[in-house]
């Protein structure tokens, strides 16, 4: 995918398609991530969570190309509600493995299952929203400045699929994904409580 997206990158330079240099780039440098957290924080990332984190990126990035940069045919559809489940069950499993992590971590805070299951929805939809309004707004930019658009927004009706699609994301995790992100919940709170004690 690593190799892909650096395909994806050379195209847009040719092309000189700044939304497609960026989007590659960042997805490129997103799949380095594992990696790093694995390295320097500790956070066990097995084969299963690293191919969730590059694949959700991977198709974003890839979806800023050719036919599946459209709101008007099926694969272009289909393409940004796919890309929109997997990239809000992402955002929906940073949300519960941080905030089990800090329940776990203090005395403080209690979350029971049922609240965690609300909060990581919230969470979702939350991110999804302010993704839209952060697409809109730069959708618009580029607009009035003449340049590509980083980031496309087709109207109301692509805007409510999307939200639609990230509440999708958010259950799956609520539903299946929490008891597969036990290892990473344990390994933020030792970091939580090793910190803790480097204050103390």
């Amino acid at each position: 995918m690593e190799v892909c997206l650096v395909g994806v990158f050379v195209l847009g330079l040719y092309e000189r398609n700044v939304g497609v240099v960026v989007n590659a780039g960042l997805a490129f440098l997103v799949t380095l991530l594992p990696a790093v957290l694995e390295r320097d924080y500790d956070i066990p990332m097995d084969a299963g969570l690293t191919l969730w984190i590059t694949t959700a990126v991977f198709l974003h990035a890839v979806g800023t190309i050719g036919p599946y940069q459209s709101d008007a045919t099926v694969m272009g559809i289909g393409w940004d509600n796919v890309t929109h489940t997997l990239s809000s069950s992402l955002v929906a499993a940073i949300g519960y493995a941080t905030a089990r992590a800090i329940d776990e971590h203090t005395e403080d805070v209690r979350l029971p299952p049922k609240f965690m299951f609300v909060f990581i929805l919230m969470f979702v939809m939350a991110f999804g929203v302010i993704w839209e309004v952060i697409e809109f707004g730069v959708a618009g930019a580029a607009s009035m400045l003449g340049s590509d658009a980083v980031l496309t927004q087709y109207g109301l009706r692509d805007t409510m699929r999307d939200l639609i699609f990230d509440l999708g994301g958010g259950v799956i995790v609520a539903v299946w994904g929490t008891a597969y992100l036990t290892d990473v919940v344990g390994a933020l709170t030792e970091q939580l409580d090793g910190r803790e004690r480097q204050v103390e």
